[in-house]
């Protein structure tokens, strides 16, 4: 079946054979034409009457539907800035110990032998190595920061670098890396090299989701995070010995957060999802603020976790 153009005013009829209450056509007409029909209508899944259904449940109003299409965009705000204090406090922390160790020009700290040694790794060594050297030749002239280091010392030191290089690549840096420099670094953030392997693919996929504006409240990452201290003290269920939430959901992101952001930043984090979260459940009436956090991934006691050491 093939998709067509529509208008506004046929979307609207079409939300509205689909059992959508709209009671104000002139504000539902503006929202659908400066936000997007398929961007919003990406949230109904929520107010089906059940998941193979194409009908609203009973009484769902558009103004509900906007509200989830809100809130997700607020939550991606939040989330993403977030993402950038970790995203900068991490290329930080790695060009500092590779400087340290393997010198400041490009032709020192990006040699192979600064990194795993192992056959296994060789081969993804020498394709980062390439990626990363590529990504200061195509974006090095685009920052003031690096063209004033090529132009006036014809070299452009690491934790300059590091402003060009896409978080993807900042986060495959630290898998290459010699397991003395993964320790130093996961020993900074106070955690074991495998965690913080594990958390990096994570992030990453978040941090592209949030920068292209994709549904967030209830992403599922392909990778899983180990089993922490704070699902067993947040005293989240298990099902075939396995935790319900915190493990690939938005909630574990949260965890990731708890462990690498300093405390003031995450209380502020959860404070500011905590407001909009209530904010939410004010809008919702024929769904549930539980049913939302469900789908997030939060336990309902997941405030605690700010108190948590």
């Amino acid at each position: 079946m093939q998709k067509i153009f529509r208008t506004i005013d046929e979307q609207v009829e079409i939300l509205r054979n689909k059992g959508l209450i709209i009671d104000d056509d002139f504000a539902t007409k503006e929202i659908l034409l400066r936000e997007n029909y398929f961007f919003i209508s990406g949230y109904r899944h929520l107010f089906l009457q059940n998941p193979k259904s194409r009908v609203f449940k009973k009484d769902t109003n558009f103004r509900e539907l906007y509200a989830m299409f809100y809130f997700d965009r607020q939550l991606r705000n939040i989330i993403f800035k977030n993402l950038l204090i970790i995203e900068n406090n991490m290329k930080s922390i790695f060009s500092y110990q590779l400087s340290k160790n393997y010198g400041y020009k490009e032709k020192d700290y990006l040699k192979p032998s600064n990194f795993n040694a192992s056959s296994e790794k060789s081969r993804q060594v020498n394709d980062l190595l390439r990626k990363i050297k590529r990504q200061i030749r195509i974006n090095g002239g685009q920052h003031s920061a690096t063209t004033h280091y090529i132009y006036n010392y014809g070299y452009i030191p690491l934790w300059v670098v590091v402003k060009v290089l896409s978080f993807g690549i900042v986060c495959e840096l630290y898998s290459i890396m010699k397991r003395d420099d993964q320790e130093a670094i996961a020993d900074i953030y106070n955690l074991r090299i495998d965690s913080l392997l594990s958390f990096l693919p994570i992030l990453a996929n978040y941090r592209n989701l949030c920068a292209h504006e994709d549904i967030l409240y209830d992403h599922r990452s392909a990778s899983l995070i180990d089993d922490n201290k704070y699902h067993e003290m947040l005293g989240i269920q298990k099902k075939d010995d396995e935790y319900i939430c915190g493990k690939n959901d938005l909630f574990a992101l949260i965890l990731i957060m708890k462990f690498l952001l300093r405390e003031e930043e995450f209380r502020l984090l959860m404070k500011e999802l905590g407001y909009e979260i209530d904010l939410l459940s004010g809008k919702l009436s024929t769904i549930s603020i539980k049913e939302v956090l469900n789908k997030m991934g939060f336990p309902e006691n997941y405030a605690e976790l700010i108190n948590m050491q």
